[in-house]
């Protein structure tokens, strides 16, 4: 089973059945969508598309949030170094004479002087007066200034609401086509993702912060207590802080993500330039190396995927690497080498990997409503596989992004009140062969919960033993006994 899973942005290139079957095949776990492109019909549209073609898959939808882009342009305007260029909040434009935004109010917080950066920093702009809602700009880089491009303003406070009118009609959307995740960009607090949360209802979707900005860095613990996932969307990252900066960052927000087993996606030009050319450059095979190392959950690809003229084989390449550096993590964590502060709870999931490491363990079941079991064991980054059983079928389908990690649904109650459904869901994974007589299984799960009580349950089984000692074959004996005699008068009839 792959451990480090690949988020896809699906996209022209890859929205029917052969190209998304295409990209599982070639290792895609999660598929995303961009909700700063197209338009809800069509997002609905592909939803469906995926749901039908890789039901298993999970949909992370990005919302747009509070991200400054320029909007759908008539005209896309190149120009050279020294050129002039208008940006401006009047909407009425179609980049022909003045490029629009979609922040009403960026103009007011503009002044000459203030440095405008565009498509993840590639163009750069200094402002040289301010008139009305106009921006006048002079351009530093030559280039084109695309559609629906961010549009970026370091060190400049833009007061904005922390959930936007276009998040509420986002959020609803999402949570009418029961997509698993939402990404929310710039992150700031965990007064913002809890926002975002009041909005879902508290369950689904499930919510990813986005940590792109100078505030996000700043208030990282408290973002990652309260997010799902945390996503370092490097574009934006590098230009709202500073580019030299950016892998220091990433380590130090997946070292302390890893701590309280909260997933990070790393994302952006992870492989850009297969967009265009069949081959990945060797600085983008280190970065997508090193990004497991530091104990990514997965990593994305955004236009790689969503317009790119080689989306399988730059998820297969993709694949490739992270196995190999996989491979490499794993056999330094069998070392037993460990930097993690000694508190109740490490010890405790180190005791898991211990086990894991020490006994010839097959696979591992995290018995779990909502995660949280599956998650610590699957930052332990254990060799084996995860099998993650849950009785919420939504709950399941989003653990399929944990690193190392497969959902399961079953039909089982949790009881509050005793274990006795942690057997059930091993008779049921046995029963539908995802678990073997011969399997050494360890068990990881929460009994009698209560608050603040979440992991407290390991259990070490033979499965051929429970078979035995449970019986399990008597139940399917009995069960075709009952179906019997209806057969025999069938077959007679």
């Amino acid at each position: 089973m792959t451990k480090t899973k690949i988020v896809a942005t699906i996209g022209p290139a890859t929205a029917s059945p052969a190209g998304l079957r295409a990209l599982a095949e070639a290792g895609m776990n999660v598929a995303r969508l961009n909700g700063s492109h197209a338009d809800l019909d069509w997002h609905k549209a592909t939803i469906a598309l995926i749901r039908d073609t890789l039901p298993g898959v999970p949909v992370l939808l990005d919302i747009p949030g509070r991200k400054i882009r320029t909007v759908q342009l008539a005209h896309e305007p190149r120009f050279a170094a020294g050129d002039g260029l208008v940006l401006t909040t009047d909407q009425s434009h179609d980049g022909t004479q003045k490029v629009p935004v979609n922040n009403p109010t960026l103009h007011a917080h503009l002044s000459a002087g203030d440095v405008i950066l565009a498509d993840d920093g590639t163009l750069r702009f200094e402002v040289a007066r301010v008139d009305g809602p106009d921006i006048h700009c002079r351009a530093c880089t030559a280039g084109t200034l695309k559609s629906r491009k961010g549009i970026n303003v370091p060190h400049v406070q833009l007061a904005a609401d922390l959930v936007t009118d276009r998040d509420r009609e986002m959020v609803a959307f999402a949570r009418d086509n029961e997509v698993d995740y939402i990404g929310i960009s710039f992150v700031e607090s965990a007064a913002h993702v809890a926002a975002i949360r009041d909005l879902t209802g508290g369950t689904w979707p499930r919510i990813v912060a986005k940590i792109e900005n100078q505030g996000g860095i700043e208030n990282m613990d408290e973002i990652l207590a309260a997010t799902d996932v945390a996503m370092i969307d490097r574009g934006d990252l590098s230009v709202e802080t500073s580019l030299e900066n950016m892998v220091v960052f990433q380590k130090r927000i997946i070292e302390t993500a890893r701590r309280t087993g909260t997933p990070v996606i790393v994302a952006t030009e992870m492989l850009h330039t297969m967009i265009e050319n069949p081959y990945p450059t060797k600085a983008e095979v280190s970065d997508i190396t090193n990004a497991v190392m530091d104990g990514c959950a997965a990593t994305m690809l955004s236009g790689e995927t969503a317009v790119g003229a080689h989306p399988a084989e730059t998820v297969g390449l993709m694949r490739r690497v992270l196995d190999a550096a996989e491979s490499h993590s794993q056999a330094l964590l069998d070392m037993g080498r460990s930097d993690d502060p000694v508190t109740v709870q490490n010890v405790v999931e180190d005791a898991a990997g211990r086990i894991c490491r020490t006994l010839p363990v097959t696979k591992i079941v995290a018995v779990t409503l909502q995660g949280y079991a599956a998650r610590v064991m699957s930052a332990r980054r254990p060799s084996q596989p995860i099998l993650a059983v849950s009785c919420d079928a939504m709950a399941a389908r989003s653990f399929n992004l944990l690193p190392g990690t497969e959902g399961v649904h079953v039909d089982i109650p949790f009881e509050r009140n005793s274990t006795d459904h942690i057997a059930l869901c091993l008779r049921q994974l046995w029963r539908d062969g995802r678990l073997a007589g011969d399997d050494l299984v360890m068990v990881a799960a929460v009994g009698y919960p209560k608050s603040g009580n979440l992991l407290n349950v390991l259990q070490i089984h033979r499965i051929g033993d429970l078979i035995e000692s449970l019986r399990w074959d008597d139940d399917i004996r009995e069960a075709l006994t009952d179906v019997a005699p209806h057969a025999y008068t069938a077959r007679a009839g």
